[in-house]
């Protein structure tokens, strides 16, 4: 799909009536890192996987960041004609998903952060890993790219969390993860309707390392409230 400057692919999967889910995935993955949980999310909902920018079957086109992975995301939205969604994020695709929401609350219905980065200033500073050898299933540029806005957010970004409306769960993999867990609970306590689980030792990767306990916690979120 064309959606602005890039081409954008994605996988899709359950009833075309059900309500619309959008995954995104961390760094250095796609729309096949969800494979492990996809199905039971299938069950319930419409759920469209995206490859973003840089990554797996997308376009590569050099350039990078978070408002740019933010503002795809709207623009797969609407050229879908999905009005409102339940967006899922892990990591990079979480931070993002958090910036959709607080820049367009009205499109969001329930927005999930998995592992999400603070927007605050890495410490310490992070560094750009050397590139690995041989092909890679991702533009290495946009390791750079995320690695210079960790070091240097932009100062807005801290208060995106307020202007989100959705209700919102924050799931955390304790301790053995290198995101900085109470940054997770700080979080939580910005955005106004937001509750935190954490999977202890999970660590960054909940949906892959414990998909049981990650679904568990979606499915009891996503239920219908009273």
């Amino acid at each position: 799909m064309q959606v602005g400057e890039v081409q954008l692919a994605y996988r899709v999967w359950g009833e075309e009536d059900a309500p619309p889910a959008v995954l995104l995935h961390c760094l250095g993955e796609d729309g096949e890192d969800w494979r492990g949980v996809v199905g039971r999310l299938a069950g319930t909902h419409r759920v469209f996987a995206l490859d973003q920018r840089g990554h797996g079957h997308s376009d590569w086109p050099g350039e990078y960041g978070f408002a740019q992975w933010r503002d795809d995301v709207l623009g797969f939205l609407q050229a879908l004609g999905l009005e409102r969604v339940t967006l899922i994020g892990h990591s990079l695709g979480a931070l993002a998903a958090l910036l959709v929401a607080a820049e367009r609350p009205d499109r969001v219905d329930r927005l999930i952060l998995e592992e999400v980065p603070p927007p605050l200033p890495a410490d310490p500073p992070q560094e750009v890993p050397e590139q690995p050898a041989g092909p890679q299933s991702f533009d290495w540029q946009a390791e750079a790219a995320v690695v210079a806005e960790r070091n240097a957010p932009d100062p807005a970004w801290w208060d995106a969390p307020a202007k989100v409306t959705a209700p919102t769960l924050i799931i955390g993999g304790g301790e053995s993860s290198h995101i900085p867990q109470h940054h997770l609970a700080g979080l939580a306590e910005r955005i106004p309707d937001a509750r935190l689980v954490t999977v202890e030792g999970a660590g960054h990767l909940v949906h892959e390392e414990r998909p049981g306990e990650f679904l568990a916690a979606v499915n009891s979120f996503l239920a219908p409230r009273p």
